[in-house]
Parts: structure tokens; C-alpha cells; sequence
């Protein structure tokens, strides 16, 4: 029969699968002469069904009547080789995949021959069987709806009793590979969405239940994985640990999107086992006493981790912002008014075992959980509880609060994208965002209307009270309820968040913690424009709620920019600062204004480039300069547009800079014949004013030039020339460079010598630089060039001297002269805003 192929040149014919399937119930045994056939058999079976579906109903007519699929399932039993049960898998799967007609479909499902192949002891160590496998659930999975699903379980008394597509697909749902992990994800979403009762009750009894723990089980070792790369890369940086970082932070995300993904089928408990198995063993005995700066060990099997608080606030913003339920986002918000060792208790429970389900079985468990080592998890935390910033006892808000004071630049980053997601959750009660003092004014001045409406006195007197603080407030809504169920459903008592304490206070604090933030000097640019954005969510219209101690701090903040940006207009860059500071006001603007934050919640965890290329950037180097110039610039503009927005001036799309000054008489660009021509390569000019030199460009090969020094505006150059034979005043460039950043020096023991140090024509792109320098070595790219003229005397050196500082001089006036407007910025006649508010904590 292996000879059968030679039989007929159209294969696709009714005959042609009436003589394969005549031939396979020919079969007694399965071995080595027959199995080619048989496989071969197999595969164009699925084509000719494939076919039939789409030209001709006879074909599977015959199908059925011959009862392929029990032939299907003889043969599987007859074969002990892998590569039958991979060709009969694969035929399955082709054909379910690929038939439309669903009568078809119904006949495949109706028999328990699908299920049989579904619960058959494969040999799964063979990982293509496996990949087969997974595909054929995953074909069968994507033919489901309410009318199949029914063929596929097993009900008595109205109640299902077995579900095998279900519980053999979750087997595999922590499988070490991930392409298997996101199958079987894909599988139990179909099944869910398809929206069965009977099937949705069976998913969520008991013995199944235990798969959402699991899950989050999972999800927590992944969690602690990644806490160990964010700690290892805060102590030594490199390109391994981001990517490993990044990659770690992938999974956590996707199995969080997934978490999404089941709760939006709208399956009765699903939200409330995903809710509390969420809280139990990931955010309650891990990520909320994690929240500290001090390093929390884990004990986890033999390993012992340092669980980070900059991981922690990573992931509860992940789970606010992609597990969208409102109990969760609720009692996480109202966990923060506890204090952390309200959750010791919590953080030594022992979990019943990371993948403890008796029907969830899988190679994970047996790869990672050997001896039973991995089964407890246990969070370990340090006798000393003092909080940063705080006493003993303070509330997780106030460690929030308190790293904007005094924490690290990845905690400030933390907190802020924290502040802000919790701001965004549109499931949080609007009483918890007033308690947690991040309200917008927009919605408190709403919430006191509609108070004032019902006819409660106190939104009233509170509304109208011009920011009087003697009107007792109070938080309402379920924030209280949230406390009570807190203590009373998982033992966690917050004591801390005192009876006086008001919405009013609250706000206050979070605007100290935000006024004290933009005062700090050792804090990013990039972290302060968040803090910029949340402040103006705060606050978008007025500054009611900001008391002239602020203002003062800010202006303080301001005038010491303004020495800074001063100091560059005389630095490495004055040509390009004028253009940055435009450039930073635009996308400062554009983040503060923004309807949402602009950072993706990895930024979180990732090592900025910035850590990473510092390596090969000398201190002193032009390339560090600019750098510095434009973190400095980002800062500047910042609390320019604070310091407009405050005073209560319109912010302009582009900054208020002075006209150009006139051009002084009688300068040497004018002289030169340079006034209206940028200096290039081949370019005439005039030759009064240059100064005869040499240069050496190369070893042993001098050439003689005339040296000039000029300043256009806010321009300038240092230009090389050489005479031309049809005059004696007239000559062409042949050398250009940058005149700021030169820093000219005469050389010590050669007075008639004049070091000049060359910078690149523009500003280098930091966010590739580390790369570039790679790729190129650390010494050619990172290293400004270097000019040495010599001249026939000292005295023509100490005037080249001369030249180039007269010239820096009149280029950085310029600067300073457009720049006048936004300095002026720091000196208004009156702070306004009203006194310092009761409450405040900036004395505290």
C-alpha cells in the first residue's frame, strides 16, 4: 500500500479518500515499513476534508459515515511512535481549524472521540508533542460557543462535572516555555468568553478555583524575580540587566493583562478570587510593607531576595492600571493610610503552596518546587520599622509623601507615577482620592456644590468660605467602609490615620510634599516635569490652596536656575541655549498640560541611558557639559512655567525671549565682511583684525593661517584663513569652529603658543551617545578636539588672547540680554496667594 501515491494525478477526488480510508482500516499494527504511509495518509486526509468543506459536502458525508475519526483514534492506540501521534494531533487540528460548515463542526464535537484525544497520556517530555498538543486545544478552544461548548463537557442533574478541554489546558498554564504559557491563556479566554453559566460555575468551583491562586502564585515568583534584577542593576548598571529587566517586565505585565482580559468575560466570583488572591499573597503580605527605601528579604526555597521598594511601587501602579476592579483599586488605596507594621502580621502567612491545585499538575511545579522547598513563601521584614522621613507607625501615604522630601530619584519617580495612577483609576471612590489629599480641585469644588445642593450646610460654608480652614470636613463616600473592611476581612487595622484629619489637610500635605520636591537640587529634570503634571491635575485653574511659604520656596528654587542658566550663557554651549530652552519649553508644556502622565510605568524600573553612559563621558568635557546644560535647562523651564502659572500670568507656546541687541560699530564680524554670511569652508573674507599663526594638523606638516575670533548675536566662531594672490586684504576660510567652550590658554613655558580647546559645531543626541561611543571607542568620541597656535611673538599671542575673550564676552551678553524676560520671572513686586494655610507641614 506505501505504493498508493502513484495511483491517481488529481488527488483531490472522493475515490482518492474512500482508497486512504479503506487502507487505514487495513491497518493491524503500527511499525516502521507502514508508518510513512500511515502518516502520509493522515496529512491528506486533513487536505481532502479541508477541500470537501469548501467544494463538496460528499467528502465529509463519508466521513462520516465511515467514522473516520474512530479509525483516528484505532490507530493512535495501535502506535507506540511519536511521529503518528504528531501527524494525527496535527491532522486534527487542520481540520477543526479549517471547517466552516457547522454540522461539521457539531459531528466532531458530538462523539467523545475530541475529548478522548483531548485527555490521551501523551508523552509530553517530547516538547514538539507537546506544541502539537497545545495547538489542537487551541484549535478547539477558537470553535467554541455557547451551542459546541455543550458537546464538549459532561453535566448530570443540571450541574457540569467535567470540562476535560478546560482542566487539561490549565495543566500547562505554568509551563517553563512561554509560548505554551500564552496558549493555554488563549484557550481558558475563549472558554470564558463564550459565556456558559453551567461552564462559568464550573470554573469557579473549589478544586478549579485553586487555578486564579496559582496564578498569582506565579505571578508573585515573577515579581520577586524581578526585584532581584532592579536591585543587582541599582548597584552596577549595564545593557544585561536592562534587558533582563525589560524582559522580566514584559511577562509581569502580559499575565496582569490577562488578569484583565478574564475579568472582562463577566463571570460571577471571578473578580472577587482574582480581588482577594491578589491582596492575600501578592499586595498585602509583599509589595505594601515592601514600599519602605530600606531593602525587605524574602525568603523564597534556598534564595533569599531583596525585595525593593521601587519595584513595589512599579507593580501597584501595574495592577491599578490594568486590573481594573473597584474593590482591588479601593482597598489598596485605603491600605496606604496604614502603617507598615500593620502588615507584619500578613507577611509571615504561609500560602497553601504555589501551585497547590490537585487537578493543576504541571512541569513547573515539578522543575521548581522540588522537595516541597517552594511551597511557603514567607516575607521576612527587619525588626527596625522606622519609617524614612517619619516616626515609628507612619502611614505607607506618608512614606509616599516623604520620598518626594528626601528619597532617591527612582523613588521620587515611583511615588509620582504612583500619585498619578491612583489620580487615573477611574474605580477609585472619589472619597479616597480626597483622603489620599490628590482630589483635583475641579471635582472638590463639584463634590461641595452638590452638597451644598442637597442641603447639606457644610459643603455650603466650605464652598463659599474663600478657603477658610474652620469648616469641619469630612471624607464620606466608602472611604470609611474600605477602612472597615480592611480590618475586619484581612486583620489590618489603620490607626494611624487619625480622627482630625481632614481633605483639607491632606492636600496640603501632598502640596508641601510637591513644593519641597521642586526645591530639591539632587532630583532628575525628568522626575520634576511629573511632579509638574500632577501639581497642575491638583490644580489646574487657580492657586487657592497655595500659601506664600510655597511661593517662596519656588521663587528661592528659581533665582537659583537663574544663576545657573546665567553661568551657561558664559559656558560650554551659549550658541545652542537659546534653542534648547525653547525646545525644553515646548515638550514641558506639552508633558504638564498633558490629559495623562507621559511615562510608561517601566520607566519605573529601567535604568535611564543617562546611568548608563556617564562611563564615557569625561567630567570635563564638552560632551558632559551639555548634558549638564540641558538637565539644567529642563529644570529651569519647569519652574518658569510654575513660576507663570502661580503669579497667574497665560503660559505662551513659545518662551518669552528679548529682541536681538544691535550689532556694536565697528565689530569684527562687520570688519570681516561676515555679517550676513554664516562662515564656511571656501568662504571669502576680509583680513583685518586676523593675526598671522601655525598649526599643525597633522605630524611634521605646518601650515600658516590667519587667526580670527568673532561673535555674531548670540553666534560665534573661530575661523583660520588663508591670503588670496588677487589681494592683500582678501582671503578664503579654510577652518571653522565653535567659539563658545574654547577656554584659550597660553601655554606655560611657550608664551607664544595659545591652547584652544574645539567642541562639536552642535549639541550630541544623549540618548544615543552611550552607544555611539561603543561603536566608535570611548576615547575618539567622547574627547573634544584640540588646537595649538603658534605666533612670530608674545605679543600677537596675548592678542589672539584678547580677541577670543572680548568676543566670548560680547556673545555671552548677548545670551544674558534675550534671556532678561523669563529672569525677570524671580523678582515679582508681590507674592500672591494667601498666608500660610492651617495645617501646613513645611515646619513639621
Amino acid at each position: 500500500m506505501w505504493f498508493s501515491f502513484w495511483r491517481s494525478k488529481n488527488r483531490f477526488t472522493l475515490d482518492e479518500l474512500r482508497y486512504l480510508t479503506d487502507q487505514l482500516q487495513k491497518v493491524q499494527s503500527v511499525h516502521e515499513i507502514n508508518k510513512g504511509f500511515i502518516i502520509e495518509a493522515l496529512r491528506l486526509i486533513a487536505e481532502l476534508i479541508t477541500y470537501g468543506d469548501q467544494h463538496d459536502s460528499a467528502f465529509f458525508d463519508f466521513f462520516m459515515e465511515k467514522q473516520v475519526m474512530g479509525e483516528f483514534i484505532r490507530i493512535l492506540k495501535l502506535s507506540t511512535t511519536v511521529s503518528v501521534s504528531l501527524q494525527l494531533l496535527q491532522t486534527t487540528s487542520i481540520m477543526i481549524q479549517n471547517l466552516k460548515n457547522e454540522r461539521a463542526i457539531y459531528y466532531l464535537f458530538s462523539n467523545e472521540h475530541i475529548n478522548y484525544l483531548i485527555t490521551y497520556s501523551f508523552d509530553f517530555r517530547n516538547e514538539e508533542l507537546l506544541s502539537y498538543y497545545i495547538s489542537f486545544l487551541r484549535a478547539i478552544s477558537g470553535k467554541l460557543d455557547k451551542s459546541t461548548i455543550s458537546l464538549l463537557v459532561k453535566a448530570e442533574n443540571d450541574s457540569l462535572m467535567s470540562f476535560p478541554l478546560y482542566v487539561e489546558a490549565i495543566r500547562f498554564a505554568f509551563h517553563e516555555e512561554s509560548m505554551i504559557r500564552i496558549a493555554v491563556r488563549s484557550i481558558t479566554l475563549n472558554i470564558y468568553h463564550v459565556g456558559d453559566e453551567s461552564v462559568n460555575r464550573f470554573v469557579t468551583t473549589r478544586s478549579l478555583a485553586n487555578y486564579f491562586r496559582d496564578l498569582v502564585s506565579f505571578l508573585r515568583k515573577q515579581c520577586t524575580d524581578l526585584s532581584d534584577l532592579v536591585h543587582q542593576a541599582s548597584k552596577n548598571p549595564s545593557e544585561e540587566l536592562s534587558s533582563g529587566i525589560a524582559a522580566a517586565v514584559d511577562e509581569i505585565e502580559d499575565n496582569l493583562y490577562y488578569f484583565s482580559d478574564v475579568i472582562s468575560a463577566g463571570i460571577p466570583d471571578v473578580g472577587k478570587l482574582i480581588t482577594d488572591n491578589l491582596l492575600q499573597l501578592l499586595i498585602l503580605p509583599l509589595l505594601l510593607p515592601c514600599m519602605t527605601d530600606e531593602p525587605v528579604n524574602v525568603g523564597f526555597c534556598v534564595q533569599d531576595i531583596k525585595f525593593c521598594a521601587v519595584t513595589s511601587l512599579y507593580l501597584l501602579c501595574c495592577i491599578l492600571r490594568m486590573v481594573k476592579i473597584k474593590d482591588l483599586a479601593n482597598t489598596i488605596a485605603a491600605a496606604l493610610f496604614c502603617p507598615r507594621v500593620a502588615f507584619l502580621a500578613v507577611s509571615e502567612v504561609k500560602t497553601n503552596g504555589c501551585f497547590a491545585s490537585s487537578s493543576v499538575r504541571n512541569e513547573y511545579e515539578t522543575n521548581h518546587c522540588s522537595n516541597g522547598d517552594f511551597r511557603n513563601m514567607k516575607v521576612t521584614i527587619p525588626e527596625d520599622t522606622s519609617l524614612p522621613g517619619g516616626a515609628d507607625g507612619s502611614a505607607l501615604r506618608e512614606v509616599l509623601l516623604s520620598y518626594l522630601i528626601s528619597g532617591s530619584d527612582e523613588l521620587v519617580l515611583g511615588s509620582l507615577v504612583l500619585l498619578a495612577t491612583l489620580l487615573q483609576t477611574k474605580e477609585l471612590d472619589e472619597s479616597m482620592l480626597d483622603a489620599l489629599g490628590i482630589l483635583p480641585q475641579r471635582k472638590q469644588h463639584k463634590k461641595l456644590l452638590l452638597q451644598a445642593l442637597v442641603g447639606e450646610s457644610s459643603g455650603e460654608d466650605q464652598l463659599f468660605s474663600l478657603g477658610s480652614s474652620s469648616v469641619r470636613e469630612s471624607f464620606g463616600g466608602d472611604f470609611e467602609s474600605y477602612l472597615h473592611k480592611l480590618k475586619d476581612q484581612y486583620g489590618i487595622s489603620c490607626s494611624v490615620f487619625e480622627a482630625k484629619s481632614s481633605p483639607r489637610l491632606c492636600r496640603h500635605q501632598v502640596l508641601d510634599a510637591l513644593v519641597r520636591l521642586f526645591s530639591r537640587l539632587d532630583v532628575s529634570a525628568e522626575a520634576l516635569w511629573d511632579g509638574g503634571w500632577l501639581l497642575r491635575q491638583l490644580l489646574p485653574h487657580n492657586v487657592a490652596d497655595v500659601n506664600r511659604q510655597h511661593l517662596q520656596l519656588l521663587r528661592e528654587r528659581f533665582n537659583s536656575c537663574c544663576h545657573g542658566v546665567l553661568e551657561e550663557a558664559k559656558g560650554f554651549w551659549p550658541d545652542v541655549l537659546l534653542t534648547v530652552i525653547t525646545d525644553e519649553w515646548k515638550r514641558s508644556k506639552k508633558a504638564v498640560e498633558a490629559s495623562s502622565p507621559r511615562r510608561e510605568l517601566k520607566d519605573i524600573v529601567i535604568p535611564s541611558n543617562k546611568s548608563r553612559h556617564r562611563d564615557f563621558i569625561p567630567n570635563d568635557s564638552s560632551f558632559a557639559a551639555g548634558e549638564n546644560m540641558c538637565e539644567l535647562v529642563k529644570v529651569f523651564v519647569l519652574l518658569c512655567q510654575l513660576q507663570m502659572f502661580f503669579y497667574g500670568k497665560p503660559l505662551p507656546d513659545q518662551p518669552p525671549f528679548s529682541e536681538p541687541s544691535l550689532m556694536p560699530k565697528n565689530s569684527r564680524a562687520e570688519a570681516a565682511g561676515l555679517v550676513d554670511i554664516v562662515p564656511k569652508p571656501g568662504v571669502e573674507v576680509k583680513l583685518f583684525h586676523t593675526i598671522p599663526c601655525i598649526i599643525a594638523f597633522e605630524k611634521g606638516k605646518e601650515r600658516h593661517f590667519r587667526f580670527l575670533a568673532f561673535s555674531l548675536g548670540t553666534s560665534g566662531w573661530l575661523v583660520l584663513g588663508e591670503d588670496l594672490p588677487v589681494g592683500r586684504e582678501l582671503g578664503v576660510v579654510r577652518v571653522v569652529a565653535p567659539l563658545a567652550g574654547c577656554n584659550p590658554r597660553v601655554d606655560d613655558r611657550h608664551l607664544r603658543w595659545l591652547h584652544l580647546r574645539i567642541r562639536p559645531s552642535s549639541l550630541p543626541s544623549f540618548e544615543n551617545l552611550s552607544s555611539t561611543a561603543r561603536a566608535r571607542g570611548k576615547a575618539k568620541s567622547m574627547v573634544d578636539g584640540r588646537w595649538t597656535l603658534a605666533f612670530k611673538d608674545e605679543e600677537s599671542c596675548r592678542s589672539a588672547l584678547s580677541m577670543v575673550l572680548d568676543e566670548i564676552n560680547l556673545q555671552s551678553l548677548e545670551v544674558g540680554s534675550r534671556l532678561k524676560p523669563l529672569l525677570d520671572l524671580s523678582s515679582p513686586h508681590d507674592l500672591p496667594g494667601k498666608p500660610e494655610a492651617e495645617g501646613s507641614t513645611l515646619n513639621r
